[in-house]
């Protein structure tokens, strides 16, 4: 998986910073996005994240793209 890659949710995840769903349970599942970032560095030096793929969705009706931290196994690539 690399920057710039479409993928999609394909496991059950919830969130709860939706824009549209703000405070609200939302189910990501089937939703699709793009890769932005890989996380496994912080100034020079390794990190381990939990949620090590930055991806982002873009929302009808919100001002700005929803991003969310998830593991590479809750993706598939499109």
């Amino acid at each position: 998986m690399d920057v710039g890659n479409r993928v999609r949710v394909k496991e059950s995840v919830v969130f709860y910073h939706h824009p549209l769903h703000r405070n609200e349970a939302f189910d990501a599942k089937g939703l699709e996005g793009t890769v932005v970032g890989l996380l496994s560095d912080y100034q020079g030096r390794p990190i381990s994240p939990n949620f090590p793929v930055q991806v982002e969705f873009a929302v009808d009706g919100a001002k700005r793209p929803f991003r969310a931290h998830l593991k590479a196994d809750e993706l598939e690539l499109l």
